[in-house]
């Protein structure tokens, strides 16, 4: 399960494995998203260290791959529901959501800053979520 508002290299095999060793109903994959701005560090007012937008080193967050067991319908009571607020949040109280850490690429597309990003990736060929050959 995914939306499509976002593009990742996670390995879905390894994805699914993760999910069958763990024999719980869901697995999402957890994700360090870009940081919008960057951050500098300083000595007075010399700056000792400068990174522009990096990769955050903390603050995990959901980035929509799943792999669910059927049971998770039984979580979702209405069309009305919205799969990541009371679905996940019980599935995590009960034990059964698990976390496939992803470290590598992944990226939302939720403004047109991004994907103007992400079209300049694609058009330049480094585009990391293609993972298929033409």
């Amino acid at each position: 399960l995914t939306w499509g508002d976002g593009v990742s290299n996670v390995d879905l095999d390894k994805l699914l494995a993760f999910h069958k060793s763990h024999g719980k109903l869901c697995t999402l994959t957890a994700v360090r998203p870009p940081a919008r701005y960057g951050y500098m560090d300083f000595d007075g007012d010399k700056v000792v260290e400068f990174k522009e937008k990096p990769q955050i080193h903390e603050g995990w967050i959901n980035g929509a791959f799943f792999v669910c067991e059927p049971e998770v319908f039984e979580y979702i009571p209405g069309d009305e529901t919205m799969w990541e607020h009371e679905p996940l949040e019980r599935l995590a109280n009960e034990g059964q959501l698990m976390a496939y850490r992803h470290d590598s690429f992944w990226q939302c597309m939720d403004t047109l800053r991004e994907r103007h990003i992400l079209e300049q990736m694609w058009e330049s060929g480094n585009a990391p979520w293609k993972t298929w050959e033409d």
